[in-house]
């Protein structure tokens, strides 16, 4: 039994997840192992918020190609968005608004600066509609309207904070979907396979599973219970493919989307293109005020940034994300190290965070 098979045994063997697939590579030294019932390598997995990252990629190919700059405003694709307003403050009523200081732009989608997302305090007013229109939250893709109908819902929502003000989660990454697609004029699964997965061998990332594939997608829990298995909401391709956290995949398609980032050997995207990715684009006081999404961390494009070594496993510099299905992935650029950890268990519990700072100390150690 290999160390890291080790570290992922402890927490099956104690019943605190039914299982988990992990990964950590330094160039072509790669570490894998697997540990539960029916898990294996190329086990399938629900990625949840890893998506960002990838998202964020498909734009900056865009960028590439100057079919978009950073600073275009968004207006352009997504005209629902062309007069924006924003809550007087953020806890006025969602219909005591003042119009936005400035347009939304390329890059504040980019950053999460959009005006759009999830602040510490979720019960504002403004934030209500996040959840009962646009489904914002766990992933449930099948519940989520057409991109154009969720366009004029988010249409209809003020602006939490002035474009480029203040950090926000989630929505931003969901709203690069829908540009992407406009922008490339197909739908954003097809574009990210063609100019994605397909380039990159990712032969088992997309927003549903076919049937041939249906056997190794692992289920999905949450504080004990099943909240989706194999015939679930990701048997088949949702009208609204979520840019946010709509996609599956496993380890190693995974660890080959990294090596884009930690050593740019496929040269996917521009050098320019993976620096401004792997900034962190947000100010001391914005982190302060987004806990407890960002806590020690800052915001590159699609993940976060270490800022601080808080924990032995912080690195400064780090980038990549958790998943609010149990997932996680990072890349160190200082060394190539990519670290890939896939387990079933939603983040609402413990479990699934003892396992990862077991994991990261692991990688750490190597």
């Amino acid at each position: 039994m290999n160390d890291l098979r080790r570290v992922l045994g402890e927490h099956v063997d104690r019943g605190a997840i039914p299982g988990a697939v992990a990964l950590v590579a330094k160039g072509d030294d790669i570490e894998v192992a697997a540990a539960g019932e029916s898990m294996a390598r190329d086990s399938i997995f629900r990625i949840a918020s890893l998506t960002k990252p990838i998202m964020a990629a498909a734009v900056m190919v865009l960028v590439d190609e100057g079919r978009l700059a950073l600073s275009d405003p968004v207006a352009r694709w997504l005209p629902e968005l062309g007069s924006p307003v924003v809550v007087r403050t953020p806890e006025s009523p969602i219909d005591d608004v003042v119009p936005a200081s400035r347009p939304i732009t390329v890059l504040d989608l980019l950053t999460s600066h959009s005006g759009h997302g999830f602040p510490s305090e979720m019960s504002l007013p403004a934030v209500q509609p996040l959840f009962s229109e646009l489904k914002q939250g766990p992933p449930q893709p099948q519940l989520v309207p057409a991109p154009d109908d969720w366009m004029a819902a988010l249409s209809r929502i003020p602006l939490l904070h002035h474009p480029g003000s203040e950090w926000l989660y989630n929505t931003s990454s969901d709203i690069q979907g829908v540009l992407v697609s406009r922008v490339a004029n197909c739908p954003l699964p097809e574009f990210l396979e063609e100019r994605l997965f397909e380039p990159l061998g990712m032969v088992d990332t997309a927003f549903a599973v076919p049937a041939a594939k249906r056997e190794r997608l692992t289920s999905y829990y949450s504080a004990g219970e099943l909240v989706d298995g194999q015939d679930g909401q990701w048997n088949r391709l949702p009208a609204f493919a979520s840019g946010a956290g709509g996609l599956v995949s496993t380890a190693d398609d995974l660890h080959r989307f990294a090596r884009v980032l930690a050593s740019d050997e496929h040269q996917l995207l521009s050098a320019e293109s993976i620096r401004l990715m792997l900034t962190d684009h947000t100010t001391a006081a914005q982190r302060a005020a987004s806990k407890p999404f960002l806590d020690g961390q800052g915001w590159g494009f699609g993940g976060g940034i270490d800022v601080a070594v808080i924990d032995p496993w912080n690195v400064p510099g780090r980038y990549g994300w958790v998943g609010g299905t149990g997932t996680a992935a990072h890349v160190v650029p200082s060394t190539g190290m990519v670290t890939i950890l896939l387990s079933q268990v939603e983040v609402s519990s413990p479990a699934p965070i003892a396992l990862m700072r077991d994991f990261w100390a692991h990688a750490a150690r190597r």
